[in-house]
């Protein structure tokens, strides 16, 4: 029974234009547990008792919001189904990683570690030092810069096609990015494939999101941007981060120029709301002076 309301439920968030991957890998785990001890219905206690299985706090809270939503759902239809409180595990605070801001250095340095990668004679060097500039260049999502195709290449920018929250845009770009993006396209063209993907590997294959990853941290260790494993450091996700610090650092600082900056930025970034954008800014000493600079005016009174 539960099977079927999942599928029906599955079926209705992906209508809906979501994507449903982590939460339905979630779902179908409970679901399979549950209906394996003989439930019929969603109760507090299976749900609390599995969620206690995964081996974190976070997990676990993330296990119980993913039920919990399932559950308001069926709720809804059937009040037999129990709706777990959202601070069953207690309050959860929102622990934000403090993001690593690249310097133009540490970005040049990420480049060239990926230029010096193997096989010697192969794409991959080019293809790797390509994606991490364009990454760094556009502020775009690891996903949307492999998931791009040559036809996403046109001359007015990047399309970054059907991609989170299914939405489209159109990424102008620099003209400095323009010609390194040519320079790669001019050896990616040539290159033995079947693949209609921007970025390939060495194989002729698209680039998965798991190969990039460690492609990043095996150049990010080499160059120093990261210690050895298990160690923190600057993430390849960070890039998205210094990219709206970045721009933000080089606005006109006054406060219209600024919240229209923010709009654009959102918009550049593909946020569905401009409060998202906010999570992608850390202060720099740069950004501090400004703020500080507007402080003292604020006190003179000469802002309004």
């Amino acid at each position: 029974m539960l099977s079927k309301l999942l599928a029906d439920h599955t079926a209705l968030q992906q209508a809906l234009g979501f994507k449903f991957r982590t939460p339905g890998i979630l779902l179908r785990n409970f679901v399979a547990y549950a209906e394996k001890r003989g439930d019929r219905h969603i109760m507090q206690a299976r749900v609390q008792e599995w969620a206690l299985l995964a081996p974190s706090p976070e997990q676990r809270r993330n296990r119980l919001l993913a039920v919990r939503r399932f559950a308001i759902a069926l709720h809804a239809e059937d009040p037999l189904n129990d709706v777990p409180p959202a601070d069953l595990f207690g309050r959860a605070g929102h622990r934000r990683r403090t993001p690593f801001i690249y310097s133009q250095a540490d970005i040049r340095r990420l480049i060239d570690g990926a230029l010096s990668l193997g096989p010697i004679g192969s794409i991959r060097p080019r293809t790797y030092s390509t994606l991490f500039g364009l990454i760094a260049a556009t502020g775009m999502r690891v996903s949307e810069s492999i998931s791009l195709r040559l036809v996403d290449v046109t001359d007015d920018g990047l399309i970054i096609a059907q991609t989170k929250f299914k939405k489209s845009r159109l990424l102008p770009l620099h003209s400095t990015t323009r010609r390194a993006l040519d320079i790669y396209l001019a050896e990616r063209l040539t290159a033995p494939t079947q693949s209609d993907a921007l970025f390939i590997s060495h194989q002729g294959t698209p680039l998965a999101y798991p190969t990039v990853i460690t492609a990043f941290l095996q150049i990010a260790r080499a160059t120093g941007l990261r210690g050895k494993p298990g160690s923190r450091g600057a993430r390849i996700h960070d890039l998205r981060h210094t990219f709206a610090v970045r721009s933000l650092e080089r606005c006109a600082h006054d406060g219209q120029a600024v919240a229209r900056h923010i709009i654009a930025l959102s918009t550049y970034l593909g946020h569905a709301h401009v409060t998202d954008t906010y999570w992608y800014l850390q202060a720099t000493p740069e950004l501090m002076v400004h703020v500080a600079a507007a402080g003292e005016s604020l006190h003179r009174g000469e802002l309004a």
